[in-house]
């Protein structure tokens, strides 16, 4: 479908063109405008995009009906205002739950401890810091393991003795100076 001509800043589709092109048209046609609108109405032109994207990929599944609407443009921009609507009401329900639940609980600074060993865990290959985390934290044996990450036994073995002497290193403590 062609564009058959701004219609008050909108561009209605012809139904005598072929529908491969026609939402691709549409979309080149009115995509800045849809978006330089919704951005007024959500605050926020990353928003606006979201949702105008959103309604063009609704689209896609309604085009049979909507290519016959007079203006297509007008039913895009219609969904977007809706999910910018439905993204607030969402918003604001998840506030109101959170301030429900009453006040967050205080918590404990963390623990010197446990940031080192994150730290340190950072600092390993992903590989190694698969097979510690399941094998130290979660508990798993060697073979659970290596059938989690689709790895033989001895793989796992490996990077465990690896991941343990490179652990060694980054987590031993320095005696202090006299």
């Amino acid at each position: 479908m062609e564009p058959v001509g701004p219609v008050g800043g909108e561009v209605s589709m012809s139904r005598s063109a072929g529908t491969q092109n026609a939402v691709s048209d549409l979309y080149s046609a009115c995509y800045g405008r849809l978006v330089g609108v919704v951005a007024l109405v959500a605050g926020s032109r990353a928003e606006a995009e979201e949702c105008v994207q959103e309604a063009f990929v609704r689209l896609l599944g309604r085009w049979q009906h909507v290519s016959r609407l007079e203006s297509p443009e007008a039913w895009v921009r219609a969904v977007a205002f809706r999910l910018v609507s439905n993204r607030r009401r969402k918003a604001r329900n998840a506030m109101r739950a959170l301030f429900r639940h009453g006040p967050a609980t205080h918590e404990l600074p963390p623990n010197p401890d446990r940031v080192d060993v994150a730290q340190a865990l950072r600092g390993l290959p992903v590989g190694q810091r698969q097979v510690v985390v399941l094998h130290h934290l979660l508990g798993l044996s060697v073979v659970e393991v290596a059938e989690a990450l689709n790895v033989a036994p001895g793989t796992v073995k490996s990077r465990l003795s690896r991941a343990r002497g490179a652990l060694a290193r980054l987590l031993r403590e320095e005696a202090p100076h006299v």
